[in-house]
């Protein structure tokens, strides 16, 4: 297992491991889902029957395809986070605040898995 700029235990690296495996696979889950349900969508937006404008019981089907895809934007970036998040580990960077180079403390990667910012930096950020 590659060294992360945080000392910790074997023990340790194996829970972090898991920790970001598991949140690679919710997003990665979650992607293919909305996925799914987008594809479904489409074949409904190209029905003959859908006329859903005038459906005072339901949303549009435009409303619907918005609320997918804004959906489907936030699991491609948790994705991506978790990847990186992952990649970083590989390099021994893991833990490394990527603007002051500090520390992250296990609480807020514990918390937020896929952090790249100690919380002052990140207090700072804005985020």
């Amino acid at each position: 297992m590659a060294s992360s700029f945080l000392p910790r235990d074997d023990e340790g690296d194996d829970d972090r491991d898991a920790q970001l495996a598991t949140l690679r696979d919710a997003a990665q889950t979650r992607l293919d889902a909305l996925d799914r349900d987008i594809a479904e969508l489409r074949r409904d937006r190209g029905a003959d029957t859908a006329d859903d404008e005038h459906d005072p019981e339901g949303v549009t089907l435009s409303s619907e395809w918005a609320r997918l895809a804004g959906l489907r934007e936030d699991a491609v970036r948790e994705l991506a986070e978790a990847d990186a998040a992952i990649a970083r580990r590989a390099g021994g960077d893991d833990g490394r605040c990527a603007d002051c180079g500090r520390s992250i403390p296990l609480a807020r990667l514990i918390a937020r898995p896929a952090a790249t910012r100690c919380v002052e930096c990140a207090v700072r950020a804005g985020g």
